[in-house]
């Protein structure tokens, strides 16, 4: 099996690349896990307060939201598996020392923050939140813990996408790199 890691910041391109990796790589059997899949409860994720304007914020962009034992088991499960390629995508998925040695190819997709931001307020205004909701979340407390937990793991990736421009290339270099490996 031939895992891969898609990383990068909220709203940057992860699950856009993610699915046309799956598609290029049809008719191979695929699965994706995504982290996001394992937040904890709201209740259980951590708190924390924006230095910026002082006010609590649920964090769902540091490794303690996520119920790292329960995704842990889930990778395990897919890894033991019949499966061809297992794509694994989200934030942190190049932070968690746990899944990153088991990693055959590491993908960050980056994306300058202005531009993230708005493909979140486009993304989240369809999920029927406010405007003025995701613009303070995002400004008093999701890039500081970008900064802090997402942006750093750019640098253990083996490819850097450049989450605003045309990936073709490097979805072609990645099928070829993939499809050489399953055969």
């Amino acid at each position: 099996m031939y895992v891969i890691a898609i990383a990068g910041g909220s709203a940057s391109g992860k699950s856009t690349f993610s699915a046309r990796l799956i598609e290029a790589l049809s008719p191979l059997k695929i699965e994706v896990l995504h982290m996001d899949s394992f937040f904890k409860k709201r209740e259980e994720r951590p708190y924390v307060k924006s230095h910026l304007n002082g006010k609590f914020y649920v964090d769902d962009n540091c490794p303690d939201t996520v119920d790292l034992e329960a995704y842990h088991k889930r990778f395990d499960e897919l890894k033991d598996s019949d499966l061809d390629v297992l794509i694994i995508e989200g934030l942190l998925t190049l932070w968690d020392e746990y899944t990153k040695d088991k990693i055959d190819m590491k993908i960050f997709v980056d994306c300058r923050s202005d531009e993230r931001l708005i493909r979140r307020i486009n993304r989240n205004m369809k999920y029927g939140q406010k405007y003025e909701d995701i613009t303070d979340v995002f400004i008093n407390m999701v890039r500081f813990r970008h900064d802090q937990y997402v942006e750093p793991t750019k640098w253990t990736a083996d490819f850097i996408i450049n989450g605003s421009q045309n990936t073709d290339m490097i979805l072609e270099m990645a099928v070829e790199k993939i499809k050489r490996s399953v055969k």
